[in-house]
């Protein structure tokens, strides 16, 4: 499927022009690489890393979906990989405060 279509269809862009603008600016990057055309294939397990106005959201794609339908449908095709509960490396907030308070 193109990526353009993708974005769409998963919801991440709000038209398909939004969706070829980004890629056109070279933004966006597929596994790593800087995506140029709007044409460029996307496949299952792919790794998107998009900058959107809320932050830069890094994506896996999980299956391909067959139409843009309701936002529960396109979330379910995809994971995000930067959710803090996907970094191990970093711990919740509270944690650090519970450390400092244990030094006298």
């Amino acid at each position: 499927m193109r990526i353009d279509k993708l974005l769409w269809f998963l919801r991440l862009t709000k038209t398909r022009g939004v969706a070829q603008a980004m890629v056109a600016a070279g933004h966006l990057r597929l596994n790593g690489r800087r995506v140029e055309r709007s044409a460029q294939p996307v496949a299952i397990g792919d790794v998107l890393t998009l900058p959107l106005p809320a932050g830069v959201k890094v994506i896996e794609v999980l299956a391909m979906p067959l139409r843009r339908g309701p936002a529960r449908e396109a979330q379910a095709c995809y994971r995000r990989l930067d959710e803090p509960a996907a970094n191990p490396i970093a711990g919740p907030a509270s944690a650090v405060a519970r450390e400092g308070d244990l030094q006298p």
